[in-house]
């Protein structure tokens, strides 16, 4: 890219990013650790018109987390969409993609150093998914692992 000034960085980190409190701390860390990373090499890299981008995704209803969190499809969506600020949408992993294609693409040809949140604005309020969560699927057990909060639930109601 560098030979060519030209070309795109695109990170994928998470919500995690820039919210605290819903995620371990070495999770949370991480997220913190691509978005810094990100924004060192697009100062880095502008000079060689490389721009370097992240999306930040908040949660999406993959196989993969379907099955950590022991939960259902649809009722993780239905977590989702109700915890969302933004209310009609689901999110998908295509509408991830499209992020990252207009972020890849000429029309974005001015953005740079962004950590963008494709979150439908849960990020700019309280985040609720960890409080609609708990109460559609009855809290935690005690001493139960919770793999939404990556840790040992100490009590019932985390």
């Amino acid at each position: 890219m560098t030979p060519r000034k030209s070309g795109v960085i695109l990170f994928t980190t998470s919500h995690a990013s820039v919210v605290c409190g819903e995620t371990s701390h070495a999770y949370t860390m991480s997220k913190h650790a691509i978005a810094g990373l990100m924004k060192n090499l697009c100062v880095e890299m502008g000079q060689y018109g490389i721009r370097v981008n992240a999306i930040s995704p908040y949660a999406v209803s993959t196989p993969i987390l379907t099955h950590s969190l022991g939960i259902d499809k649809a009722t993780l969506d239905e977590v989702i969409t109700e915890s969302a600020v933004l209310k009609g949408v689901t999110p998908d992993a295509m509408d991830m993609a499209h992020v990252a294609l207009y972020l890849a693409s000429d029309e974005a040809k001015l953005v740079h150093g962004l950590n963008l949140m494709a979150d439908g604005g849960y990020t700019v309020t309280n985040p609720a998914f960890s409080l609609v969560f708990k109460r559609s699927t009855g809290g935690h057990n005690k001493g139960s692992y919770c793999p939404l909060c990556l840790r040992v639930a100490d009590f019932i109601d985390i």
